[in-house]
């Protein structure tokens, strides 16, 4: 039963890797999809679903500019976005410029650097539309974050191996790489002169990039530290130099002061937030006489937008002063979650991306900013709607015809028949074409006792075992279900599985996950069919949206149990040996008794006799 638990949950990993969305093993703890708005002019956004493709949207036009499939995409899941800074692209060929288009060059946000968990770099060109390069050979670990230099065409990275490596994009090649921390390198910041690298790991620590040492060190967080930000584009000597953080399950947003005489390690600021902090966008302080702006979108899909004045520490947790929520237009309110969000330079104006990562919705609008909180209703389904109208198809619709029939699929022993197993044709040659009642069908099944003696039962073939799984999950009835489950031949729970209906698949594994919970020996009969579930319907699993909450519960209740295999082994090992050498001291005491102390006892017994002393056979015998 264990290795059979084993095997499923390795299974369950392997699928969730395909969806992308189980968590992996690494720091990563929080179950985050990487959404980025292209810098300055914020005409793009690239995201990475699900399904592994990196798409880039166009968020004036509202439509797909791009997508790109890595090679090893359902292998080496991304795991950060991070658009380059703005330049001047190569292009193809291009038409000679007029005197009067000279002097305008317009810079373009091109490069994407792409973090993987097997420790790749993926360089993607947006101009281009085709891969840039490929960073290998600088991690032993997973990509945890990447952040690029203003300037100088380097890269930098963190990974889980708790080293940072610097890049050279001209010759792909790593140019420096140094330990960071004890643990993983979990976020990284370039300030905005370039001189000065911000790393987070289980401190937060300030580096020089000239000489690679550590300028500053920060307490940081309890937790894995997901964000960094400079605030401010001051020198560190000026004692005007700050910087933010968020980290994952921690509700506030923190900000530190470099000081130039003093090594103050505590945050000066905190805004506080609803949930953990997922995507942040903030317009950077010039002066003391400017005030920071910062947006924040939380895991719970709610945006929440700052404006301080930073000019030393405040000791009480400042609140948001404006809160943005999206709803949909049902009866019932469904809050819509926001993906990210971008400012600009009018105070009122927002860039928002919500719905699904798939194919978000974006929006530009004015939001009030004087209220404090602000809810805002959108009808998401029909957005999307219109925007796939709107995209080029070249499949055909077909001209149906007013009288022409059409016959669609049904769950079985419901709206269409079940198809019939084999020799069930001869069966119907010689039955009459009337259709029979359900008493008639019941009495010639003849499942009870006759008086005269037991009637062998006929057994269910896989139809009627599909048609009552079925019946068994929609009616919720337990003598139903455990008659099906009860079957330990994995060739019919295999047929079984195949001929269930795509919409019982769901509702299959949650019975299933229930029945887990109990007795290991019910356990042990479960497994099999999850097993053949998984083999059968990965696809259609694969495809889910919210696989996360569907199997979270089965996925952590198997990596429980599975964590006591490993301390099961040792023990059986050590019982195994324990009784070895109990047989072998038991086996060794026989034949020490058979080969030394009953010949001496024979030679004692026949010498009392010689004396004139008989021993009794019983005596002897003993």
């Amino acid at each position: 039963g264990i290795v059979s638990i084993v095997s499923i949950c390795i299974s369950i990993v392997d699928y969730a890797c395909i969806a992308s969305i189980m968590a992996d093993g690494g720091c990563n703890s929080s179950l985050r999809l990487p959404c980025v708005f292209s810098p300055k002019s914020r005409q793009y956004l690239a995201s990475f679903a699900q399904d592994g493709r990196l798409r880039i949207w166009n968020t004036d036009s509202k439509i797909l500019h791009q997508e790109y499939v890595p090679s090893a995409h359902l292998s080496a899941t991304c795991t950060c976005i991070v658009w380059g800074p703005c330049r001047i692209a190569k292009e193809g060929p291009r038409r000679k410029k007029r005197k009067s288009e000279a002097g305008h060059v317009e810079d373009l946000a091109d490069l994407l650097a792409l973090g993987t968990v097997a420790g790749s770099i993926i360089i993607y060109s947006a101009v281009k539309g085709a891969l840039h390069c490929t960073l290998d050979g600088g991690h032993n670990g997973g990509v945890n974050c990447v952040e690029w230099h203003p300037e100088d065409g380097l890269l930098y990275s963190g990974s889980d191996d708790s080293y940072i490596v610097e890049w050279d994009l001209q010759t792909s090649k790593t140019r420096c790489k140094w330990k960071a921390d004890r643990a993983s390198v979990t976020s990284l910041c370039v300030s905005p002169d370039g001189k000065l690298l911000l790393s987070a790991g289980q401190t937060i620590k300030m580096w020089d990039l000239k000489t690679k040492e550590v300028y500053r060190k920060f307490t940081g967080h309890s937790t894995a530290v997901t964000n960094l930000r400079f605030a401010t584009t001051r020198p560190p000597d000026s004692n005007g130099l700050y910087f933010l953080s968020g980290a994952a399950h921690d509700r506030l947003i923190s900000v530190w002061q470099v000081q130039k005489d003093s090594n103050d390690k505590n945050s000066v600021v905190s805004f506080t937030l609803t949930d953990d902090p997922q995507h942040i966008d903030l317009f950077t302080s010039n002066s003391k006489e400017e005030a920071v702006r910062l947006a924040v979108v939380c895991k719970d899909g709610q945006l929440h937008l700052f404006e301080h004045f930073l000019n030393g520490p405040c000791r009480k947790p400042l609140s948001p002063s404006c809160t943005v929520q999206m709803s949909g237009l049902e009866d019932i309110p469904v809050p819509v979650p926001l993906l990210a969000a971008a400012l600009t330079a009018d105070t009122r104006s927002l860039l928002l991306a919500y719905g699904s990562y798939l194919q978000p919705v974006m929006e530009r609008l004015d939001v009030n900013t004087a209220e404090r909180h602000v809810c805002l209703t959108r009808n998401v389904h029909n957005t999307l709607t219109i925007a796939m109208e709107t995209t080029v198809s070249k499949v055909k619709t077909p001209v149906v015809n007013v009288k022409s029939k059409v016959i669609v699929p049904g769950l079985p022993g419901h709206q269409a028949p079940v198809k019939a197993a084999l020799g069930s044709e001869k069966r119907k040659k010689c039955t009459d074409t009337k259709e029979m009642s359900i008493e008639e069908r019941l009495g010639e099944i003849n499942l009870s006792l006759e008086k005269g003696g037991v009637k062998e039962t006929p057994s269910l073939q896989t139809d009627n075992f599909a048609v009552l799984l079925v019946q068994g999950l929609e009616s919720k009835d337990a003598n139903i279900l455990n008659n099906v489950f009860q079957t330990r031949k994995d060739n019919l729970i295999k047929k079984t599985v195949s001929r269930l209906p795509i919409p019982a698949v769901l509702p299959l594994v949650e019975e299933l996950t229930k029945r887990m919970q109990g007795h290991p020996y019910t356990a042990v009969l479960m497994v099999r069919w999850l097993k053949a579930v998984l083999m059968q319907h990965t696809s259609y699993l694969s495809s889910l949206p919210d696989l996360v909450s569907q199997l979270g519960v089965l996925y952590h209740m198997i990596e429980s149990r599975v964590k006591m295999f490993h301390k099961l082994t040792k023990l059986h090992g050590k019982l195994y040996l324990l009784m070895t050498q109990v047989r072998l001291g038991t086996s060794c005491f026989h034949c020490t008794v058979n080969s030394t102390i009953l010949p001496e006892l024979w030679k004692y017994a026949w010498g009392h006799c010689a004396f004139g002393r008989p021993i009794c056979d019983q005596a002897l015998t003993s």
